[in-house]
């Protein structure tokens, strides 16, 4: 009795691990008064650390000097291994807002990911896009309580080693995510009004972004 008791709770762990939404905490209702654009290149930034404003979820952040960077000299690269490192940039609440960057995926064994992240409340509890070079695929997720949930996969070509752009436009209760300027995913959820906005990447990845770009309201 004992060991099938613990062989189910093994099995409802992986289920959580996969598939499990967690309870949201919401913590902006509407954006700030304020909310205009705002832009990072991280060419102003003191190489060896994190870009000024930024707060770090989890991960390892750095900016460093990248050769082939769209905007030269540097780029923002997570260079570590944590489950969802994650990085929020700035204070500013958004609610509908447009976030496009350029991204590159240099490695990873278990993944080659990159990702915005999107109406941010806090460390646990915001809007994902993820493109991904191992699985061809850019997918929408909410990350809620510290549980990852998919809203919808998209099928894509992400190139590893090469720049290329994502964009998250956010309006309303709809999401629609863009590889360089392609629609690929979209799809609607109303668990976050407003929030903060970032970088997100998985697992192993060492992934760089540049020319970060926040627009309020949508295309």
């Amino acid at each position: 009795m004992f060991a099938r008791s613990r062989t189910v709770a093994v099995w409802l762990a992986l289920v959580c691990v996969v598939g499990c939404e967690g309870k949201a905490t919401v913590a902006y209702q509407s954006p700030a008064a304020s909310a205009a654009s705002a832009s990072w290149t991280f060419d102003g930034d003191a190489t060896g650390g994190v870009p000024a404003g930024a707060e770090v979820f989890s991960g390892s952040w750095v900016v460093r000097a990248e050769a082939d960077t769209p905007s030269k000299p540097n780029a923002l690269c997570q260079v570590g291994s944590a489950e969802f490192p994650a990085v929020a940039l700035g204070t500013t609440v958004y609610g509908d807002a447009t976030v496009t960057l350029r991204f590159k995926p240099i490695s990873g064994k278990s993944d080659q990911a990159a990702g915005i992240i999107a109406r941010v409340q806090d460390k646990d509890n915001y809007y994902i896009l993820r493109a991904n070079a191992l699985e061809s695929n850019v997918n929408l997720y909410k990350y809620a309580g510290g549980q990852r949930s998919g809203i919808k996969d998209g099928g894509a070509k992400v190139v590893a080693g090469q720049w290329q752009e994502l964009s998250l436009e956010v309006s309303a209760d709809r999401l629609r995510g863009f590889l360089n300027g392609q629609l690929v995913v979209e799809a609607t959820d109303s668990t976050y009004k407003a929030g903060r906005v970032g970088l997100w990447t998985k697992a192993d990845s060492v992934t760089c972004f540049d020319d970060v770009v926040v627009t309020p309201g949508t295309k």
